[in-house]
């Protein structure tokens, strides 16, 4: 780090406000909400920066970025050093400053946070992400002005192309290691693509991102899915030297209640992918159109059901509704999407749990019959638990419904893999500390494994792994 680091300041601002585009011009298109530092913002917030002798944002960063020392560069006015210190750990920094939950993480351990508001971490990631305009491609991912030698007797293989395999590829690139990865759909991202809203994360920021790894000699193939069009066996008959399954867990979760075959009720994946990877939120450029509902109501209380909501709305609802069990204040989504999503009108209807979807004589949903709840003692995660109210019962008009309960592991994979190991939700058992599975040298990591987590997550659990795998293949090459 520079001797020339920032002092500590010796009275603490308030946090720079994000700019955004204002809710009522936003609720009708698919920009950007928010708009990013200017750099003025970002010198005055990063400023704010305490550098602690003992970062514990650091910590809670799931993949170790040096937070402290690009923070500091930053109030140096030294943006490629800046950029060059996150690269050292994240290969999506401007994807990771758009869409990681800070506040639980690097942002929860900020010190600053103990008496004031922490510093702005993601925000500032972001902002050197999208400033710096890295010299090649190879200097982009891996913050050197050359690339490295590539090892043509190593070859690795990624099958899914979200943030976690793209994590992993990345990372052996930058170290000369041979990777080509396996995608199911028609463009690589993974949830980056089909789950993420454009409104949050834009396509061409995710495109950037990859083409930088593509640049470096990362080979990506797409309609090639995993268990049908490729096994892990195939995989090790080519001689591949290793393995990485990041495949995620998009199989949705239902109800199980009656009326979920009515037309005009969606999961949560199949409305996102379909507005989302097939760009049906720009027709007709892209013929790719949707239903459309004008009283919609979501079922959930995580970022998924906030970004269904929300692009329920842009796409035309009159109506958005959020029905959720317990309280506004139980809801695990992000603080700052949920309050986007109030301050865009999408209406809570808290401690209400479907009972029914109901139907006409055509087969078309026209509403849906909750449970009005109220809590009880805290369950095994330490969330109070819902309870039902005897005879409390409530209709509630709605022309579609989108469910965003949660996700499970697709099982088209797994089936074609009978001595992979798995836990008793159905989950690839994995190494925490390496990734590698029961089957030598193949390994997992992401919601694959863990069940629907983050992003960062997903990425910290495929450094991990490239890690491992990159230190038996040139140690022992």
């Amino acid at each position: 780090m520079a001797t020339n680091a920032p002092k500590k300041p010796s009275a603490v601002g308030p946090r720079v406000a994000m700019p955004e585009q204002p809710a009522a011009e936003r609720i009708r298109n698919f920009t950007e909400v928010a708009l990013g530092y200017t750099k003025e913002q970002a010198m005055e917030e990063a400023r704010r920066c305490l550098q602690c002798k003992k970062p514990l944002c650091q910590q809670g960063c799931p993949v170790s970025i040096d937070i402290k020392t690009f923070i500091a560069k930053i109030c140096e006015d030294d943006l490629e050093g800046a950029y060059s210190t996150i690269l050292g750990t994240n290969a999506l920094p401007a994807v990771c400053g758009r869409v990681c939950p800070q506040e639980n993480q690097c942002e929860g351990k900020c010190i600053l946070g103990k008496k004031h508001e922490p510093v702005a971490i993601g925000r500032l990631e972001r902002f050197v992400a999208d400033t710096f305009i890295a010299a090649d491609s190879c200097e982009e991912v891996t913050g050197a002005n050359a690339c490295v030698v590539e090892r043509n007797d190593l070859q690795v293989a990624c099958i899914g192309a979200g943030p976690a395999s793209l994590t992993v590829a990345g990372y052996l690139a930058s170290r000369g290691i041979k990777v080509k990865v396996f995608e199911a759909l028609h463009e690589p991202g993974g949830v980056l693509i089909y789950g993420i809203p454009e409104f949050r994360l834009p396509k061409n920021i995710v495109a950037k991102e990859v083409s930088a790894l593509k640049d470096l000699g990362v080979e990506i193939v797409t309609n090639w899915v995993g268990g049908k069009t490729i096994t892990i066996q195939d995989l090790l008959d080519e001689g591949y030297d290793a393995i990485f399954i990041g495949v995620g867990a998009g199989l949705p979760r239902f109800l199980n209640i009656p009326g979920e075959n009515l037309v005009g009720v969606f999961s949560a994946n199949e409305y996102l992918t379909r507005v989302n990877l097939g760009r049906a939120y720009n027709f007709p450029n892209f013929d790719t159109p949707t239903y459309m509902g004008r009283n919609v109501v979501v079922l959930g209380g995580g970022n998924v059901a906030m970004d269904a909501a929300r692009t329920a709305q842009r796409m035309g609802a009159d109506k958005v509704s959020i029905v959720y069990r317990r309280t506004q204040d139980e809801m695990p989504a992000r603080a700052e999407e949920l309050h986007h999503a109030i301050e865009e009108g999408i209406e809570i209807k808290a401690l209400c749990g479907p009972l029914a979807f109901n139907g006409d004589d055509q087969g078309n949903l026209v509403s849906m019959t909750v449970q009005k709840m109220e809590l009880g003692e805290p369950d095994e995660s330490g969330r109070r638990s819902p309870i039902c109210i005897e005879g409390a019962t409530e209709e509630v008009p709605c022309d579609m419904a989108i469910i965003a309960v949660g996700t499970r592991p697709n099982p088209i994979l797994l089936d074609a893999t009978p001595d992979m190991e798995l836990n008793k939700w159905g989950y690839i058992k994995a190494n925490e500390e390496t990734g590698e599975t029961s089957i030598p040298n193949v390994f997992a990591g992401g919601d694959i494994v863990t069940g629907s987590a983050t992003v960062i997550s997903a990425m910290g659990a495929g450094r991990r792994a490239a890690m491992e795998i990159a230190d038996r293949l040139l140690l022992c090459n």
